[in-house]
């Protein structure tokens, strides 16, 4: 008789085990999600800024655990590129610059996120910070970072060196440059990014513009080895030559040129936002607090141009196979989002157009000691910022670029022969 029941009752305890199974704690699934990000090390907030901010989204999401990496700008998209090669990525969200956008969105790299972005976020972002992260009309990310090179001089050099004002045109630094070095204030008045790297060529880029030429032409064939980008790429080298702009610059990238500038070395440099905070402000990064001035960037004389500059801006994206990819959308929300921006702004300006009008803009301006300068020096300049291009190939197309300022500056090739090489090595790529 018992043997009869044994597989009824094999059955019911196979049962019940499976649901006491069912039960259990699923440590796995129902623990916090880990999303990964990788992030620079150079401008916008502070390494301990966005452990800040990390730990702010952690205590408000406690499913959600975020890891932060940091890493220079000039490793950041190769570090990217092979992430993508592990399945899953090693990570779940990256800082993109707009120049990768359309490389890494062909690669299939980023989240479709265009479903994602409500009306009222499109609206409120400015338009043109949409033009960063979108690719042939998809979205893959949040703008994160507006921000453009800015000319910065010290006031107390100038004032020294008998000048009232900043210069307009780089003629005229040129000519306040040999006063400076004549009186003995500095021995290098100015110091550059021209370091072989992305540096490098945002610097080129504002002197380019500012001599009326241009990277690509309307037909998007190179077009710096023209005149215009010749005569750019030659004045780069005179100044160096004339002990007007510091040798060392040819190895120099954003964080050398802070150092020099805050040591009081330099009367005049161009960087990123970020540098007036810890230059004028912050007596433990620098001893010339209080010195600290904004100029429009200067462009040359008779170009017709009164300004320009590059567009550095940059945005946060989800990786496309990442497992977490809901959980990573909520961090890139969260990160990018109005108030979040605002609390950090003395480094980072928002990206919600609202902030600039009316009682916000008063607001924005109060917010810390850095806005009340940064946000009219912002408005000032940015009008007249230019992009990169936006083309699969532009990172192989920037290396070259780069190469060609590096042996024109250091006499390998003339100012035209490097263009030229660069040049071809662009037409090449554009044909692959």
């Amino acid at each position: 008789m018992l043997s009869k029941f044994r597989p009824v009752m094999v059955l019911l305890l196979a049962a019940l085990l499976l649901s006491l199974v069912g039960c259990a704690p699923k440590a796995a699934a129902d623990g916090p999600k880990t999303v990964k990000v990788l992030t620079m090390q150079q401008a916008g907030p502070t390494p301990e800024e966005m452990n800040e901010i990390v730990a702010k989204f952690n205590e408000a999401n406690p499913n959600i655990k975020v890891e932060i990496e940091y890493v220079s700008y000039d490793a950041l998209h190769d570090k990217i590129a092979t992430a993508m090669a592990t399945n899953p990525p090693s990570y779940d969200v990256v800082l993109v610059d707009d120049i990768w956008y359309a490389e890494f969105a062909k690669a299939g790299y980023l989240w479709d996120v265009t479903a994602k972005i409500d009306a009222q976020t499109k609206e409120k972002v400015f338009a043109a910070a949409w033009d960063i992260t979108t690719v042939n009309g998809t979205t893959y990310g949040m703008p994160w970072l507006l921000d453009a090179k800015y000319f910065f001089y010290n006031e107390k050099i100038l004032a020294e060196a008998g000048f009232s004002a900043p210069p307009k045109t780089w003629e005229e630094l040129v000519e306040q440059s040999k006063v400076i070095k004549e009186k003995g204030l500095v021995e290098y008045p100015i110091a550059w990014s021209w370091g072989q790297a992305e540096a490098v060529i945002c610097d080129y880029v504002a002197l380019l513009f500012g001599n009326g030429g241009s990277l690509v032409d309307a037909e998007g064939k190179p077009a710096f080895n023209n005149e215009k980008g010749v005569q750019a790429l030659a004045w780069m080298l005179q100044t160096i030559e004339d002990g007007i702009s510091n040798p060392a610059s040819v190895s120099y990238v954003e964080e050398d040129v802070r150092n020099v500038f805050s040591q009081g070395k330099a009367a005049f440099a161009v960087n990123w936002l970020y540098m007036y905070e810890l230059a004028n402000l912050n007596a433990d990064e620098s001893q010339i607090t209080g010195q600290v001035k904004f100029g429009l960037m200067p462009a040359f004389a008779g170009s017709g141009v009164e300004s320009a500059t590059i567009n550095g801006s940059m945005g946060f994206s989800v990786v496309d196979k990442s497992p977490n990819r809901e959980a990573a959308w909520e961090y890139v929300k969260f990160l990018t989002s109005e108030s979040i921006q605002k609390e950090y702004s003395a480094h980072l300006l928002p990206v919600w157009s609202g902030n600039y009008e009316g009682e916000a803009l008063d607001s924005l301006t109060k917010l810390n000691e850095a806005t009340p300068v940064t946000v009219p020096a912002f408005k000032a300049q940015f009008p007249f910022s230019h992009v990169r291009p936006k083309v699969p190939y532009y990172a192989e197309g920037s290396k070259a670029l780069q190469l060609a300022i590096q042996e024109a500056l250091t006499k390998l090739k003339t100012p035209q022969q490097a263009l030229d090489d660069a040049a071809a090595k662009w037409v090449e790529l554009q044909a692959k």
